[in-house]
This record gives structure tokens, C-alpha cells and sequence, in this order.
């Protein structure tokens, strides 16, 4: 049958239509391909994606509801990835992040309500930074989630709410991840490797926020994949007495040292970085640490690459992308 990928385009909507086309799917994705980053990148992903027949694509955006129906004719289950990502630029452009998580993610919902029996199972994307100010380490499921530290966070948290109603309202089998700090081939440019990447290559001061007391679960592209396509093959069974939804965390189950991140690159590159110390940036966290309990029991999943070998991964790739 035919999966529906939003967000395609994007750094885990490629690794995830890709993952999905060789195990025998058919996958249509859908992307606006803005320009919140490199274009260039976003298209090199989609022109990796059109060399398989089993892709098709559909240039268009997920607030437009139309746009939305037509690229969700014929599929049976969705995989929603699309939004607008960062902490960061939720500051600058709060107006953004309201139309692409909050409307897009309701225009999802709708599609997936239209499509009643037809949909077997919606699987979307949250955050690890719906877990804010919490100090409790490492984050689980059953923690509070009520204290968002950046608008970003709460338009996922505000997803996760809206999907919950229609999984009760409507009956619609929904799962939600909460993705930690991924991080791979192909990966974002705003995020820290790329940007630490580049900068080191390029001669230039890395900036290293809190003075580098930081930790992130950091967690590579591939674990997180494996982890979505074990959600999507594990619906919540429709029409017992509990409510079609579920939410999980993917992550590495480790939080790292940022220092010893930036070590890894630096050994990797073979250069030395010149570090930029700085204050904690509004809206970022000190540490994050994915509690995987639930998602070992439930879709056995388990992350396999460290940084050891996933930063030098990356930075293969790099170098070959950019030579």
C-alpha cells in the first residue's frame, strides 16, 4: 500500500521515505521546500527521492488543505513530518511556526478524519523540547509536559493535544515521537554539527552556549527512522476502551557532554576548532536525556550508533556533499 510523507523533502522525511521505498512501499511525499534553510539541500534530498519510481512528489504545503487532500489520495497511512523546526528562529518568526504546526498539523488531522476506516495508523513528529524547564532526568512519557520554554515547544505540545482529541473524538490510531537531537547524513544546516562543521572547516569561531555546560541525547538519523517505522507497523488498536493514541520518546538513551561532541568533530575533521563561549540562549535547555522505556517495551526499539561513529559518519558526508 501507499504511505503519505509529509515534510519529504526534509532531512528525516527523506531517510524516511527512503527506509519505507526499500522495504517494497510506495510513497508519496509532500513538501513546500521554503527556504528556512539551503534550498539546494532540500532539492539534492528530493532528486535522491525521484531516482526511485516508488516515490512520487507533490510540491505543496500542508496548510493548504487542498494540496493536503490531493497528495493523500489512495494512502492508507501518514506519516507527518512536516513543520516548522528550531528553537532558535521561533524568536524571530512566531507567526511561522503557528501556521505550519499548529494549522498544518489540523489540517493533517482533518485528512486523517476524512479518511475514516481507510487510515490505518497516523504517525507524527513531536519534540523533546515539549519537556521545557523540566530538571528531572532523564525526560519520561509520564512526566509533566506543562511548561514549554519556547513557542516552537508549544506548538508541538499543542499537537500532541489536538491529536489526542481526534483519536477520542474520531477513533484515529495516532502515535507521536518525540525526536532527541538527530543528527546525521544529509542533516540540517541549523543544527549544531552542520553549523560546528562548517565553521571549523571554514576557520571560523564556533559559538558554544552556557559557557559549554550543556548535554543533548543526541541520536542518529538512522535509530530515529528505525524507531518510526516501528511505530507506523504498531497502530493502537481501534475501539476498546482506551483512546487511540499514544506518545513515545526516540532517543539515544545517553546524554552527552557537549564538549566532547565538539572533540568528536574535531578528530573527525582532523582540525582544531576555535571556540566562542557564550551565554544560554533564550529558550534552550541545559541537558535533554530520552527516557526509551516505553518504546523498547512496546516497538523494540533500540539505538545502536553512538557518536563515536555517527559524527564521523557525518562528516564523510559532508565533505563529499560539499567537495
Amino acid at each position: 500500500m501507499t504511505v503519505l510523507v509529509t515534510g519529504a523533502a526534509g532531512f528525516i522525511g527523506m531517510t524516511v521515505s527512503l527506509a519505507l521505498m526499500a522495504r517494497g512501499e510506495t510513497v508519496v511525499g509532500i513538501d513546500n521546500v521554503n527556504d528556512y534553510y539551503d534550498v539546494r539541500l532540500k532539492e539534492a534530498r528530493l532528486a535522491r527521492l525521484m531516482e526511485n519510481e516508488k516515490f512520487s512528489f507533490v510540491r505543496g504545503d500542508i496548510v493548504d488543505a487542498e494540496a493536503l487532500a490531493h497528495a493523500a489520495k489512495g494512502v492508507d497511512r501518514i506519516v507527518h513530518l512536516a513543520a516548522q523546526a528550531g528553537v532558535r528562529y521561533s524568536l524571530e518568526n512566531p507567526g511561522a511556526y503557528i501556521q505550519a504546526n499548529i494549522v498544518g498539523h489540523m489540517n493533517v488531522i482533518e485528512r486523517a478524519r476524512a479518511m475514516g476506516d481507510d487510515l490505518k495508523h497516523l504517525v507524527y513528529a513531536s519534540s523533546s523540547s515539549v519537556y521545557g524547564g523540566n530538571t528531572k532526568l532523564p525526560f519520561s512519557v509520564d512526566d509533566q509536559v506543562d511548561t514549554p520554554i519556547s513557542l516552537y515547544a508549544a506548538t508541538k505540545k499543542a499537537d500532541e493535544l489536538m491529536s489526542y482529541s481526534y483519536s477520542s473524538t474520531y477513533g484515529i490510531p495516532q502515535t507521536g515521537l518525540r525526536f532527541f537531537t538527530v543528527y546525521g547524513p544529509w542533516g540540517r544546516p541549523d543544527m549544531s554539527l552542520y553549523i560546528f562543521t562548517s565553521k571549523i572547516l571554514a576557520g571560523d569561531p564556533i559559538p558554544v552556549f552556557n559557557h559549554g555546560k550543556m548535554q543533548r541525547d543526541f541520536t542518529y538519523v538512522d535509530d530515529i527512522v528505525a524507531g518510526v517505522l516501528a511505530a507506523l507497523d504498531n497502530p493502537p488498536p481501534r475501539g476498546g476502551d482506551t483512546v487511540p493514541h499514544r506518545v513515545y520518546n526516540l532517543g539515544n538513551n545517553n546524554s552527552e557532554p557537549l564538549m566532547r561532541f565538539i572533540g568528536l568533530i574535531e578528530e573527525a575533521l582532523g582540525v582544531k576548532a576555535e571556540i566562542d563561549f557564550q551565554p544560554m540562549q533564550t529558550g534552550d535547555v541545559p541537558a535533554t536525556y530520552a527516557d526509551i522505556e516505553a518504546s523498547q517495551r512496546d516497538l523494540g526499539f533500540e539505538p545502536r550508533v553512538t557518536i563515536d561513529v555517527g559524527i564521523p559518519r557525518f562528516v564523510e558526508w559532508y565533505r563529499t556533499f560539499h567537495a
